[in-house]
Formats: structure tokens, sequence, C-alpha cells
């Protein structure tokens, strides 16, 4: 029996194509008396076979008692239970301070406040990030953390432009500048046109030598024409700053959480913005979060708005022109709608959940960022599957005569090669070590010893127990053949990964030995040096031959 020893792989492939499948009723409570035969999935248009289903009850992630307080006592007798449970998910309050006016923000902290006050549970762990970077507080139970980084949430630029002026000339949203600066839309540079010599009118541009207002000449048709040009590329190109910056955000966050345990929910809390000319960094966007087993959740800060038609009052000096009323109202109202449309493709795109069209944003924040009671596991092999890294549609739907709502993601990127038996073995591997799902595939005990090495440092073991008589092994001449792969992973209070070891066991057993081993087991320790402090333990152990996987936590307190 040989061991190799190496460090934790933080990489996870595609295999299988799962889906989280959340489904609601009328009043928003997630339905879990759904089976099977009740489910319709397709992808591009086609029926798909669905080749594994559950029904799954989110654990309250309490530690394995039974396995910490024995290997605790046995290194310091009478030492008390765990005091801490260990988290079991992760909710980043992500703040659109980049979009977000005053008002909305006063609104959506307040919310937030709230929230992390009546509605986190001692399992979860809170973030808020901004899109600016500034007064955030990373993942943690503090609540008193949490508030200060709440009660800096303010409007902020993230473009060298600044902020938009109130007596602007001519005044226009983003959508109208698309459509002036990437469409060339006739009508909408002919009504800006118009805009910017009413607005500039005002300014004495129009005014004739006489002292009496005249029509526009040629001259000030063309330079209000320039204004308009000047003004939509502007404000295209600050719009398009800004939605880079949220890109990014999202983009910097999710590669944070990769490597978190438990569930990852990101609440992104904006009035949504929409993003002419990035289309295919959304796309990107979208893929990184399907694969990384993130979900983006949106709330519109807006709450049920009204919207403002005729400008902004504050710009007391701009009269608009009455014949294009309704040319311009239609394009702020399809403005508008486009945000909205954002923040819900974000969230349905993602199998994450969309809350907008409500003033009552605390009751948002608790749809969108608490876990469901259930939800439902799918997963099935796709029919034809090409290894092109193309997007495939998906869709479920169900055959119940209920009118329930089916919270699922829209697609998935095929891999671009397909998987050996290795890299099979190695995503099982990732994605049990970075989840608190327990699995008893393979018959195992967890135990974990401490002792102070100083007063600043200890040393921790954790001692996997493997039952060799229930496992698979293969025979081959006179030896009992079967490769183990124990990983045991440590990750601080908040569930941040520290460090991690991989040792796989190579067995290959004359039948003496293999009968002996059979009636004792195997145990394989892997030693830390840590710090007093909180620890939770994750023990994975997977066979070569069966691909049976075992998964346990445990909780570890090193007193100071």
């Amino acid at each position: 029996m040989t061991t190799q020893e190496s460090s934790v792989p933080l990489r996870v492939l595609v295999n299988l194509v799962p889906l989280r499948v959340i489904v609601r009723d009328a009043k928003g409570n997630a339905v879990s008396t759904l089976r099977k035969d009740d489910f319709q999935l397709f992808q591009d248009g086609k029926p798909q076979i669905i080749s594994n289903f559950s029904v799954v009850f989110p654990p309250s992630a309490r530690p394995s008692t039974g396995s910490n307080t024995g290997a605790a006592s046995a290194a310091q007798p009478g030492a008390p239970v765990p005091a801490f449970l260990p988290p079991a998910r992760f909710v980043a309050l992500l703040f659109d301070d980049a979009h977000l006016n005053l008002q909305d923000a006063m609104q959506a902290r307040i919310a937030a406040t709230k929230y992390v006050d009546g509605s986190l549970a001692p399992t979860d762990r809170a973030a808020v990030y901004t899109m600016s970077g500034q007064f955030q507080v990373d993942f943690t139970e503090d609540r008193d953390k949490l508030h200060a980084s709440l009660n800096s949430i303010q409007p902020r630029d993230v473009t060298a432009a600044g902020p938009d002026d109130d007596q602007e000339c001519p005044p226009m949203d983003l959508y109208e500048a698309d459509k002036i600066a990437n469409d060339s839309d006739d009508q909408a540079i002919s009504v800006a046109t118009q805009d910017a010599l009413n607005c500039s009118n005002l300014q004495n541009v129009t005014a004739s030598t006489s002292g009496l207002t005249t029509g526009p000449s040629p001259g000030q048709i063309a330079a209000a024409g320039a204004l308009v040009q000047a003004e939509a590329l502007r404000k295209s190109e600050q719009g398009e700053q800004e939605t880079e910056a949220v890109f990014r955000r999202l983009r910097e966050i999710m590669a944070r959480m990769t490597t978190l345990p438990g569930q990852r929910n990101i609440v992104l809390i904006s009035p949504g913005f929409i993003y002419p000319k990035l289309e295919v960094e959304y796309s990107d966007l979208i893929d990184r979060a399907i694969r990384q087993n993130i979900f983006i959740n949106t709330l519109d800060a807006r709450g049920l708005y009204i919207s403002n038609l005729n400008g902004d009052i504050s710009q007391t000096n701009y009269d608009p022109n009455p014949a294009a009323s309704g040319i311009r109202m239609n394009y702020r109202l399809e403005g508008q709608r486009r945000q909205t449309e954002t923040l819900i493709d974000f969230a349905e795109d993602t199998g994450g959940w969309a809350f907008h069209d409500n003033n009552d944003l605390q009751r948002g924040l608790r749809e969108v960022a608490s876990a469901p009671d259930t939800y439902y596991f799918l997963a099935y092999v796709p029919t034809n599957l090409k290894f092109d890294g193309h997007f495939h549609s998906l869709k479920v739907s169900l055959l119940t005569k209920e009118k329930y709502a089916v919270q699922a993601r829209r697609g998935y990127y095929a891999p671009s090669h397909g998987e050996t038996a290795e890299e099979v073995a190695r995503r099982d591997i990732d994605d049990a070590v970075f989840s608190q799902e327990e699995r008893h595939g393979v018959p195992i005990g967890l135990q974990t010893q401490f002792y102070k090495t100083d007063a600043a440092d200890a040393k921790l073991a954790v001692l996997a127990h493997v039952d060799l008589a229930r496992m698979h092994f293969q025979k081959t001449g006179d030896r009992n053949v079967d490769d183990l792969t124990v990983v045991a992973a440590i990750f601080d209070r908040d569930g941040n990964f520290l460090t991690g070891t991989e040792r796989v066991v190579s067995m290959k057993l004359r039948d003496e030995t293999f009968q002996k081993l059979s009636h004792s087991g195997v145990t394989v320790r892997t030693s830390f040096d840590l710090k007093p402090g909180d620890y939770v333990v994750r023990l994975v152990v997977r066979d070569a031959n069966a691909a049976l996987l075992s998964a346990q936590n445990g909780v570890v307190e090193i007193p100071y």
C-alpha cells in the first residue's frame, strides 16, 4: 500500500448537465410535492430524458457531533462541544452604486439593514460589495461590520466622466443616445436636434439680432446636430464604461465565491441598465456563473416606480418640444423597460430570482436572498452532444394543472472536449470539497485531534478511517487492487478556504493482508499547522473502482 500526497486543486469541469429547479406557487412558496414525471426538459426545443432527479431539502448544516466531540476529547479531555455552526450559505449583497440615485440607494440600504437583522441564519455569511469598490466588507457573520458598510452606501461615480449635469443640453438617456450614436436612427436624431435647439434657444443661440426669436438658421441646425452627436457619443461611452464596471465587479465576486463551500448567491441591487455593444461580454458572464454554480438574483431598487416622462424637474430651463413628446415618451418607456429586462435576464439566465415592480424591498430581499425551503435537482445526458463550446437553450416545463412559477437556468455552454475518466474523478472530488452536502458512498469515519505547540500555534490531525470490507476491490493475479483518493480541506469560520491536502492511497494487497485489513480498516492521517481559532474540516473520500464518494463535515475549535 503506497500513498501519494498533493495539494487540493481548485478546478471544476463540466460533465452531466445539472439544473437546480425551484417551483413556487402563487404566494411565492416553494413547492415540494412534485415527482419526476411532472417535469419536462427541453434542450434547443428537443425533449431530453431526465436521468437524475431528486427533491432537495437544504440541511441546517449541523456539525458532526459524534466524530468531532470525541476527537476533541481525545486530544484535550473535557473540551466543550463546538459552539458555532459551519457556514452553509453565502449571500453577496452587490449594490450598483454606479446607477443608483440617492433616493433608491437609501431605500435599498434600509431594506438590506432589516434583512441583515432579521433574516440571516446562524449558518449564513453575508458580504456587502459595491460597483465602485468603496466601503465593502467580505463574507462575515459580524452584523456590526455589515451595518457599517451598509450605512456608507450612496451613489458613486465609476467613470472619469462624473455625474450628469442637470443642465445638459440636449438631455437624453442612454437608450436614446444608443439609437443616435450606434444605430444612426433618423427619428431619434431629429427629436434630439429639436431638443438641442430649444434648450440652447434659452441661451440665446437662436435669437436674432433684432431681439425677436426666429426660426433656426441652417447654421444653427448644423450646430445643434453636432451638439446632439457629441452628447450622444459622450453618453454612450459613459454608459458603456459603467456597464463594464458592473460586469467586471460581477466577475471578481464570482471568482471570490468559487472556493466557498455551500450555496452561493449574488443579490444585485440595481435600478437596471442596458448594455449595447456588450452582448458578448454579457454572454461570457452568464457562462461563468453557470459553470461555477453561482446564482445571480436581482432586486430592482426603483420599486414600483412612475416613469418621469417630461424630464428632470431640476432642469428648470428646459422646455421640451411638445411636438415630439409622444416619441420622447416612447424612448424613455422603452429605455426603462430594457433596464428592468436586464435584471430579469440576469436572474433567469443563471437560475436566480428577480424581484421588481414592487415597493416592498424588504420582502424582495427575503425572497431573492433567502434559501428556498426545497428545490429539485435534475440532470441529463444531452443527446448528440458535440464538444464545441456552443450555447444550448434549456426549458423546464410542468405537466401539472396548477399555475406554478418555474425558476431554472435558461441554457448552458457545451464543453470544448470530452472528459476522461481522470477528469470525471477530479470534477467529482472538486465539487464535493466545495459543498456542504454529506455523502455516504464509501464507509468512512472522521476524527480530528489537535494540540498546542505553543501559545500561538497548533497542529491539527484529520483522521479518515475507511472500512475496506464494503469496498469493491478488483482481483489482479494474487492481488486485491483499488485506489482511494482522500482529501482533507480546512475552511475558516466564515467559509474561506485555507488549505487542503490530497492523498492517493494505492492498494495492491495480498489475500492475507486484505483479510486482515477488511476487519480493521485503514486510517489515513493528514496534519495541518494552524493558529488558534474556529475551523470547518471537510473530508472527501473516493474509490477508483466503483467511483463511490463520501463527504463529511467537522468542526474544530482550537482555544487561544
